[in-house]
């Protein structure tokens, strides 16, 4: 759940995505809330074509009573393709047609169609979040935030959906990466690249909105190490990462977060310097990392991390290591 800060409300007014109609009328485009059949002809006993799952879009040729003959797109998006490529354009094959029951479809004439598709994509982003998650469950939340963004650019909706859409498609990048053994390299320029597309977006429409900080925090993900390695190179980068992050974006709700990510680095590198037998080093790290629990307090004093962050400025002004063994 976001957390609500003091953006100027007028400031997600100032872009707006364009709205793109992918070479077909904009009111034939829709998408679905729940997984449909795709029938040959209108009816329950006719031959299965396919089946189409939540958020991907249609385009409505003809109804027929209670069925709906439509082109569907049935295909998975490539994991690093462009969003602003639509699923229907001048260029993409005719996708195949057939029949679908007219029940859960949205459209962008639908009334209340933003809350619906907003709502649905929330449920399936809590599902994908419980243990044993539905398999598309985080696709189809990705999906059908972007639909409401998308169909309905002057939503209120429009920027937080367009986030969340950009956010669980990093977040599911970010997985599939780190499991390959590239994501333990030290060097964030070893490893594949988070695709960025999207959460850049995000700021170029929504400029100084939570949205393009929130984006600005997930983007931090692709310059920091795999693995430190025991080594200061990371952690002093990371620091200044987090703590520049913070004072860019002082109303984030991730700027008390990146200030304790500083903190703790901070705290890290007093022991590691230590051991390079660096210690007017160490000490200047030491005075950092207390430094920064103090800002924190100062500033987020009703966070969660700035409690963390007094427990790590604590072990350090006792010598306690932060990293590595503790053990007297």
């Amino acid at each position: 759940m976001l957390v609500a800060t003091s953006w100027p409300a007028t400031a997600c007014a100032q872009k707006k995505p364009q709205d793109k109609l992918s070479g077909y009328d904009r009111a034939a485009r829709a998408t679905l809330v729940h997984p449909a059949i795709v029938y040959v002809a209108p009816g329950d006993d006719a031959q299965h074509v396919d089946e189409i799952l939540p958020g991907h879009e249609v385009v409505v040729i003809e109804r027929s009573g209670a069925w709906v003959r439509v082109f569907a797109n049935t295909d998975t998006p490539d994991a690093q393709s462009d969003a602003d490529t639509p699923e229907f354009g001048v260029d993409t094959p005719t996708p195949p047609s057939g029949w679908i029951k007219d029940k859960g479809i949205v459209t962008p004439a639908t009334p209340n169609g933003d809350q619906i598709l907003f709502g649905a994509a929330a449920y399936f982003e809590d599902q994908a979040a419980q243990p044993h998650a539905p398999k598309d469950a985080a696709e189809e939340a990705h999906l059908l935030y972007r639909r409401a963004a998308e169909y309905y650019p002057n939503s209120p909706l429009a920027a937080d959906a367009m986030f969340r859409s950009a956010d669980v498609r990093w977040q599911l990048d970010k997985a599939d990466i780190g499991t390959l053994p590239s994501a333990r390299e030290q060097e964030a320029d070893l490893r594949p690249q988070i695709y960025e597309g999207e959460l850049q977006k995000v700021m170029k429409l929504y400029p100084a909105t939570k949205f393009a900080a929130l984006a600005a925090y997930d983007l931090i993900d692709n310059q920091i190490c795999g693995d430190w390695q025991g080594l200061p190179k990371c952690p002093e980068k990371e620091a200044g990462l987090y703590e520049r992050y913070a004072d860019r974006y002082p109303d984030s709700p991730k700027a008390a977060e990146a200030l304790f990510n500083a903190t703790y680095r901070e705290g890290v590198l007093v022991e590691m310097y230590l051991v390079q037998d660096e210690k007017k080093r160490s000490e200047q790290a030491a005075a950092n990392a207390v430094g920064l629990a103090a800002e924190l307090k100062q500033k987020y004093p009703q966070s969660d991390y700035t409690a963390r962050a007094a427990s790590i400025a604590y072990r350090v002004q006792q010598q306690i290591p932060v990293y590595g063994n503790d053990r007297e």
